[in-house]
C-alpha cells in the first residue's frame, strides 16, 4: 500500500514537471462559459482589456477576410458574428 502511494506521489510530481499541471487539473472542465469568451477574443485578436469600438473594428477586419465573396464561407461569418456578439455582451453596461 506504501508503495502505491509513493508510486502515485512520484507519477504526480514527473507529471507536473514535465507538463506543468498536476493529473487532477485534467480532470476539471472549464466553465463553458469562460472557454467561449477565451475562443471568442482569440478569433477576432482581442485582449481581455477590449473596448467596444475595438471588438467591432476586429470583427469588420475578420469579416473582410471570410465572407463568402472573398473565398471564406458562412460558417465562418457566422462564428464571427457570434464572437462579436458574445463579446460585446460581455462589456460593462455604461448608464
Amino acid at each position: 500500500m506504501v508503495r502505491l502511494l509513493i508510486l502515485a506521489a512520484i507519477v504526480s510530481f514527473a507529471c507536473r514537471m514535465m507538463l506543468g499541471r498536476w493529473p487532477w487539473d485534467y480532470l476539471r472542465t472549464p466553465p463553458t462559459r469562460q472557454q467561449a469568451v477565451l475562443n471568442a477574443r482569440k478569433l477576432l485578436g482581442v485582449d481581455a482589456n477590449a473596448t467596444r469600438k475595438d471588438i467591432v473594428e476586429a470583427h469588420r477586419r475578420r469579416i473582410a477576410l471570410v465572407h463568402p465573396d472573398r473565398g471564406g464561407s458562412g460558417e465562418q461569418v457566422h462564428e464571427t458574428n457570434a464572437a462579436r456578439d458574445l463579446l460585446l455582451n460581455q462589456l460593462p453596461d455604461k448608464n
